[in-house]
C-alpha cells in the first residue's frame, strides 16, 4: 500500500486547556436564546404578520429609522452573543492575526472575564426585565401573536445566566496553573 498523496489539513489552533463540551455547548446555547428575539424584530420589519395591530406595528418601526433600528438591534445582539464563544475558542485567548497591533498576542484574562461579566449582569436585567415588560404589557395583539411573542422573547431569559457560566469556566481555565 502506498501513502496517500493529499496535503494534510492543518491543525486547528486549540485552546492552553482543554473545553469541557458543556462549555463549549452552552456558549453556543446563547446564540440559539438570543436568536428567536431577533429573528422576531427581522419579521416585524419584513411586514410578516406577527398577530400585532397596524398601531402596534407603527409604532415599533418608527417610520424611517424603524425600518433601520430594528435590523441593527438584531444583528448587535447577535454579535454580543457571538462573542461568548470567544471564551471557548482559542481567539479568545490568543488575538486573531486580523487584529491590528495585537496579532498573536495573549488576550489578557481580566480583558475578556470583566467585559464578559458586567454582559452577564447586563443581560440578565435586560433578560428579566425586557421579557417580563413585553409579556404585561398591553399590546394590541392576537392571541397566536402573543404566544409567538413569547416564544420568541422568553429564551432571553437563559442569556446572563449562560454567560455567566462560560465566563466562570474561561476565568477559571485560564487561571488555573
Amino acid at each position: 500500500m502506498t501513502a496517500s498523496t493529499l496535503p494534510l489539513a492543518p491543525a486547528r489552533p486549540a485552546t492552553a486547556a482543554p473545553v469541557p463540551s458543556w462549555a463549549r455547548h452552552t456558549a453556543a446555547a446563547v446564540l440559539w436564546a438570543s436568536l428567536p428575539s431577533a429573528l422576531w424584530r427581522f419579521a416585524v420589519v419584513a411586514g410578516v404578520p406577527l398577530g400585532l395591530a397596524e398601531s402596534e406595528y407603527t409604532a415599533m418601526l418608527v417610520p424611517g429609522w424603524g425600518y433601520l433600528l430594528l435590523p441593527l438591534l438584531s444583528v448587535f445582539q447577535e454579535a454580543l452573543a457571538f462573542l461568548t464563544l470567544g471564551l471557548v475558542r482559542p481567539w479568545g485567548e490568543v488575538w486573531p492575526r486580523w487584529v491590528p497591533f495585537l496579532r498573536g498576542r495573549r488576550v489578557p484574562v481580566l480583558a475578556a472575564t470583566v467585559p464578559a461579566a458586567l454582559g452577564s449582569l447586563a443581560c440578565t436585567v435586560y433578560g428579566v426585565l425586557f421579557v417580563w415588560t413585553t409579556l404585561h404589557s398591553d399590546m394590541a395583539i392576537t392571541p397566536w401573536g402573543e404566544w409567538v411573542m413569547t416564544v420568541c422573547y422568553v429564551p432571553l431569559v437563559a442569556w446572563g445566566p449562560l454567560l455567566a457560566l462560560v465566563t466562570t469556566h474561561y476565568y477559571r481555565r485560564r487561571t488555573r496553573r
